[in-house]
Protein backbone atom coordinates (compact mmCIF):
# COMPACT_ATOMS: atom_id res chain seq x y z
CA UNK A 1 0.00 0.00 0.00
CA UNK A 2 3.17 2.52 1.30
CA UNK A 3 5.23 1.81 -2.17
CA UNK A 4 1.36 2.60 -4.02
CA UNK A 5 0.88 5.71 -2.43
CA UNK A 6 4.12 6.91 -2.77
CA UNK A 7 4.01 6.02 -6.89
CA UNK A 8 0.89 8.40 -7.05
CA UNK A 9 3.08 10.92 -4.97
CA UNK A 10 5.89 10.99 -7.61
CA UNK A 11 3.57 10.55 -10.83
CA UNK A 12 1.09 13.92 -9.05
CA UNK A 13 4.55 15.87 -8.86
CA UNK A 14 6.51 14.77 -12.26
CA UNK A 15 2.99 15.98 -13.91
CA UNK A 16 3.07 19.48 -12.37
CA UNK A 17 7.31 19.83 -12.50
CA UNK A 18 6.63 19.94 -16.48
CA UNK A 19 3.80 21.80 -15.92
CA UNK A 20 5.30 24.41 -14.26
CA UNK A 21 8.28 24.21 -16.99
CA UNK A 22 6.51 23.69 -20.13
CA UNK A 23 6.27 27.50 -20.87
CA UNK A 24 10.14 27.72 -20.44
CA UNK A 25 12.09 27.90 -24.09
CA UNK A 26 12.94 24.43 -25.21
CA UNK A 27 17.03 25.44 -24.87
CA UNK A 28 19.50 23.21 -23.54
CA UNK A 29 19.15 24.30 -20.17
CA UNK A 30 15.54 23.55 -20.22
CA UNK A 31 15.82 20.06 -21.37
CA UNK A 32 18.79 19.45 -18.54
CA UNK A 33 16.54 20.96 -16.07
CA UNK A 34 13.88 18.41 -16.81
CA UNK A 35 16.03 15.84 -17.58
CA UNK A 36 17.43 16.12 -13.94
CA UNK A 37 13.99 16.68 -12.62
CA UNK A 38 13.23 13.55 -13.82
CA UNK A 39 12.48 10.10 -11.66
CA UNK A 40 13.35 9.04 -8.20
CA UNK A 41 11.53 8.04 -5.53
CA UNK A 42 10.13 11.49 -4.46
CA UNK A 43 10.51 10.56 -0.79
CA UNK A 44 10.52 14.21 -0.18
CA UNK A 45 7.27 15.39 -1.92
CA UNK A 46 5.63 12.31 -0.15
CA UNK A 47 6.63 14.17 2.87
CA UNK A 48 5.08 17.36 1.94
CA UNK A 49 1.74 15.76 0.88
CA UNK A 50 1.14 13.56 3.32
CA UNK A 51 1.76 16.78 6.06
CA UNK A 52 -0.27 18.64 4.30
CA UNK A 53 -3.07 15.82 3.95
CA UNK A 54 -2.69 15.34 7.81
CA UNK A 55 -3.39 19.03 8.19
CA UNK A 56 -6.26 19.64 6.14
CA UNK A 57 -5.18 21.55 3.15
CA UNK A 58 -5.95 21.87 -0.16
CA UNK A 59 -3.70 19.17 -2.18
CA UNK A 60 -3.89 21.70 -5.12
CA UNK A 61 -1.76 24.28 -2.80
CA UNK A 62 0.14 21.41 -1.19
CA UNK A 63 1.43 20.23 -4.68
CA UNK A 64 3.47 23.76 -4.81
CA UNK A 65 5.76 23.15 -1.82
CA UNK A 66 5.99 19.54 -3.00
CA UNK A 67 7.38 20.44 -6.43
CA UNK A 68 9.75 23.10 -4.18
CA UNK A 69 11.48 20.68 -2.75
CA UNK A 70 12.21 18.33 -5.72
CA UNK A 71 13.44 21.14 -7.48
CA UNK A 72 15.87 22.05 -5.00
CA UNK A 73 16.88 17.87 -4.31
CA UNK A 74 17.53 18.06 -8.06
CA UNK A 75 19.50 21.37 -8.29
CA UNK A 76 21.26 19.12 -5.06
CA UNK A 77 22.32 16.25 -6.82
CA UNK A 78 23.07 18.35 -10.33
CA UNK A 79 25.71 20.01 -8.71
CA UNK A 80 26.45 17.59 -6.48
CA UNK A 81 27.74 15.19 -8.98
CA UNK A 82 30.10 18.07 -10.71
CA UNK A 83 33.25 16.95 -10.70
CA UNK A 84 34.35 19.68 -8.26
CA UNK A 85 32.05 17.90 -5.78
CA UNK A 86 31.37 14.60 -5.88
CA UNK A 87 32.11 13.38 -9.85
CA UNK A 88 29.85 11.24 -10.40
CA UNK A 89 29.00 10.13 -13.81
CA UNK A 90 25.70 7.78 -12.95
CA UNK A 91 22.93 9.29 -11.31
CA UNK A 92 19.11 7.02 -11.37
CA UNK A 93 21.29 4.51 -13.38
CA UNK A 94 21.47 7.25 -16.58
CA UNK A 95 24.15 10.18 -17.45
CA UNK A 96 25.35 12.65 -15.47
CA UNK A 97 24.01 15.97 -16.62
CA UNK A 98 27.09 17.46 -16.98
CA UNK A 99 28.08 14.34 -18.46
CA UNK A 100 25.07 14.05 -20.87
CA UNK A 101 25.54 18.11 -21.84
CA UNK A 102 28.47 19.44 -20.27
CA UNK A 103 29.97 21.36 -17.04
CA UNK A 104 28.37 24.48 -18.00
CA UNK A 105 24.90 23.45 -18.48
CA UNK A 106 25.07 21.28 -15.27
CA UNK A 107 25.69 24.10 -13.22
CA UNK A 108 23.28 26.40 -14.96
CA UNK A 109 20.62 23.75 -14.70
CA UNK A 110 21.10 23.46 -10.82
CA UNK A 111 20.87 27.28 -10.53
CA UNK A 112 17.41 27.08 -12.25
CA UNK A 113 16.24 24.07 -10.97
CA UNK A 114 17.31 26.00 -7.44
CA UNK A 115 15.36 29.20 -8.13
CA UNK A 116 12.69 27.30 -9.63
CA UNK A 117 11.98 25.98 -6.54
CA UNK A 118 11.70 29.02 -4.77
CA UNK A 119 9.62 30.65 -6.96
CA UNK A 120 6.97 27.37 -6.79
CA UNK A 121 6.52 28.18 -2.52
CA UNK A 122 6.26 32.02 -3.29
CA UNK A 123 3.37 31.89 -5.97
CA UNK A 124 -0.15 33.00 -4.61
CA UNK A 125 -1.54 28.88 -5.83
CA UNK A 126 0.97 27.71 -2.94
CA UNK A 127 -1.37 29.34 -0.69
CA UNK A 128 -3.71 32.72 -0.02
CA UNK A 129 -1.70 34.00 3.09
CA UNK A 130 1.40 35.79 1.75
CA UNK A 131 2.60 35.30 5.75
CA UNK A 132 2.60 31.88 5.35
CA UNK A 133 4.49 32.08 1.70
CA UNK A 134 7.14 34.05 3.24
CA UNK A 135 7.39 31.38 6.32
CA UNK A 136 7.86 28.36 3.97
CA UNK A 137 10.40 30.47 1.70
CA UNK A 138 12.69 31.99 4.26
CA UNK A 139 12.69 28.04 6.12
CA UNK A 140 13.41 26.46 2.77
CA UNK A 141 16.20 29.17 2.48
CA UNK A 142 17.14 27.97 5.70
CA UNK A 143 17.44 24.33 5.11
CA UNK A 144 18.45 24.28 1.63
CA UNK A 145 21.54 27.03 2.35
CA UNK A 146 24.13 27.83 4.77
CA UNK A 147 22.36 26.73 7.51
CA UNK A 148 21.20 23.41 6.33
CA UNK A 149 22.17 21.21 3.42
CA UNK A 150 24.87 23.32 1.95
CA UNK A 151 26.70 23.32 5.45
CA UNK A 152 26.65 19.51 5.06
CA UNK A 153 27.70 19.41 1.89
CA UNK A 154 31.03 21.85 2.95
CA UNK A 155 31.63 20.00 5.64
CA UNK A 156 31.66 16.76 3.88
CA UNK A 157 34.33 18.45 1.82
CA UNK A 158 36.06 19.62 4.44
CA UNK A 159 36.34 15.88 5.62
CA UNK A 160 38.10 14.93 2.57
CA UNK A 161 40.90 16.61 3.27
CA UNK A 162 41.16 16.43 7.53
CA UNK A 163 44.03 15.27 9.37
CA UNK A 164 42.00 12.70 11.15
CA UNK A 165 38.42 11.07 10.65
CA UNK A 166 35.03 12.64 11.74
CA UNK A 167 33.86 10.71 14.55
CA UNK A 168 30.50 9.82 14.67
CA UNK A 169 29.18 13.15 16.53
CA UNK A 170 30.45 15.15 13.67
CA UNK A 171 29.39 12.94 11.26
CA UNK A 172 25.65 13.46 12.55
CA UNK A 173 25.72 16.68 12.32
CA UNK A 174 27.30 17.16 8.79
CA UNK A 175 24.51 14.61 7.81
CA UNK A 176 22.00 16.52 9.63
CA UNK A 177 21.92 19.47 7.34
CA UNK A 178 23.45 17.29 3.97
CA UNK A 179 20.36 15.20 4.20
CA UNK A 180 18.21 15.73 7.16
CA UNK A 181 17.49 19.78 6.44
CA UNK A 182 15.42 18.67 3.43
CA UNK A 183 13.73 15.87 4.71
CA UNK A 184 13.05 18.07 7.97
CA UNK A 185 11.61 20.66 5.75
CA UNK A 186 9.31 18.72 4.17
CA UNK A 187 7.93 16.93 6.18
CA UNK A 188 6.83 19.91 8.30
CA UNK A 189 5.41 21.83 5.63
CA UNK A 190 1.93 20.64 6.70
CA UNK A 191 1.81 22.27 10.20
CA UNK A 192 3.59 25.53 8.71
CA UNK A 193 0.47 25.61 6.13
CA UNK A 194 -1.99 25.34 8.60
CA UNK A 195 -0.35 27.68 10.94
CA UNK A 196 0.12 24.64 13.63
CA UNK A 197 2.84 23.15 15.88
CA UNK A 198 5.61 21.84 13.94
CA UNK A 199 7.53 20.41 16.90
CA UNK A 200 5.98 16.92 16.34
CA UNK A 201 6.95 16.37 12.75
CA UNK A 202 10.03 17.99 13.71
CA UNK A 203 11.02 15.52 15.66
CA UNK A 204 9.81 12.72 13.22
CA UNK A 205 11.75 14.80 10.71
CA UNK A 206 15.38 14.70 12.37
CA UNK A 207 14.66 10.98 13.17
CA UNK A 208 14.00 10.06 10.08
CA UNK A 209 16.64 12.03 8.06
CA UNK A 210 19.26 10.06 10.23
CA UNK A 211 18.06 6.82 9.66
CA UNK A 212 17.93 7.92 5.68
CA UNK A 213 21.58 8.20 5.94
CA UNK A 214 22.18 5.11 7.66
CA UNK A 215 20.57 3.64 5.29
CA UNK A 216 22.15 4.90 2.23
CA UNK A 217 25.93 4.33 3.87
CA UNK A 218 24.84 0.76 4.19
CA UNK A 219 23.64 0.54 0.57
CA UNK A 220 27.64 2.31 -0.17
CA UNK A 221 28.91 -0.99 1.38
CA UNK A 222 26.44 -3.50 0.25
CA UNK A 223 24.08 -2.46 -2.57
CA UNK A 224 23.86 -3.39 -5.66
CA UNK A 225 25.02 -0.57 -8.45
CA UNK A 226 22.59 -1.51 -10.92
CA UNK A 227 19.35 -0.62 -7.97
CA UNK A 228 21.08 2.16 -6.63
CA UNK A 229 21.85 3.72 -10.04
CA UNK A 230 25.19 5.33 -9.17
CA UNK A 231 28.43 3.55 -8.44
CA UNK A 232 28.82 1.98 -4.39
CA UNK A 233 31.42 1.72 -2.54
CA UNK A 234 32.99 5.22 -2.98
CA UNK A 235 33.14 6.19 0.68
CA UNK A 236 35.05 3.09 1.52
CA UNK A 237 37.81 3.73 -1.34
CA UNK A 238 38.08 7.40 -0.35
CA UNK A 239 39.00 6.15 3.26
CA UNK A 240 35.45 9.20 4.81
CA UNK A 241 34.09 7.80 7.76
CA UNK A 242 30.43 6.96 7.52
CA UNK A 243 27.93 5.39 10.40
CA UNK A 244 28.96 2.46 8.92
CA UNK A 245 32.59 2.79 9.48
CA UNK A 246 32.32 3.90 12.93
CA UNK A 247 29.21 1.40 14.15
CA UNK A 248 29.43 -1.38 12.02
CA UNK A 249 27.11 -2.86 9.75
CA UNK A 250 25.05 -4.43 12.78
CA UNK A 251 25.74 -1.24 14.80
CA UNK A 252 24.64 0.82 11.84
CA UNK A 253 21.23 -1.27 11.16
CA UNK A 254 20.39 -1.23 15.03
CA UNK A 255 20.77 2.52 15.00
CA UNK A 256 18.83 2.98 12.17
CA UNK A 257 16.00 1.19 13.49
CA UNK A 258 15.28 2.40 16.91
CA UNK A 259 15.93 5.58 14.89
CA UNK A 260 12.97 4.77 13.10
CA UNK A 261 10.65 3.51 15.83
CA UNK A 262 11.36 7.20 17.80
CA UNK A 263 10.18 8.46 14.24
CA UNK A 264 7.05 6.62 14.84
CA UNK A 265 6.26 7.87 18.49
CA UNK A 266 7.02 11.67 17.61
CA UNK A 267 3.75 10.66 15.51
CA UNK A 268 1.39 9.81 18.16
CA UNK A 269 -0.11 13.40 19.20
CA UNK A 270 -1.73 12.21 15.77
CA UNK A 271 -3.02 9.10 16.29
CA UNK A 272 -3.69 6.68 13.45
CA UNK A 273 -3.54 9.28 10.68
CA UNK A 274 -0.11 9.46 10.47
CA UNK A 275 0.02 5.84 9.54
CA UNK A 276 1.81 6.66 6.22
CA UNK A 277 4.13 8.59 7.61
CA UNK A 278 5.04 5.70 9.80
CA UNK A 279 5.11 3.81 6.88
CA UNK A 280 7.58 6.13 5.12
CA UNK A 281 10.26 5.97 8.39
CA UNK A 282 10.20 1.98 7.77
CA UNK A 283 10.24 2.05 4.06
CA UNK A 284 13.42 4.78 4.21
CA UNK A 285 15.64 1.79 6.24
CA UNK A 286 13.71 -1.22 3.95
CA UNK A 287 14.44 0.20 0.41
CA UNK A 288 17.57 -1.72 -1.99
CA UNK A 289 18.00 1.59 -3.80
Amino acid sequence: MFQSHLRDAAQRVEAHLQTVMASMDDLPVVEAMRYASAGGKRLRAFLVLESARLHGIDPDQAIWPATAIEAIHAYSLVHDDLPCMDDDALRRGLPTVHVKWDECTAVLAGDALHTLGFECVSRPECHPDPAVRAALTVTLARAAGAQGMVLGQALDIAAETAPEPLSLEEITRLQAGKTGALIAWSACVGAVMARADTAPLQRYAEDLGLAFQIADDILDVEGDAAKVGKAVGKDAEAGKATFVSLMGLEGARDRAEALVEDACEALSPYGNKADALREAARFVISRDS
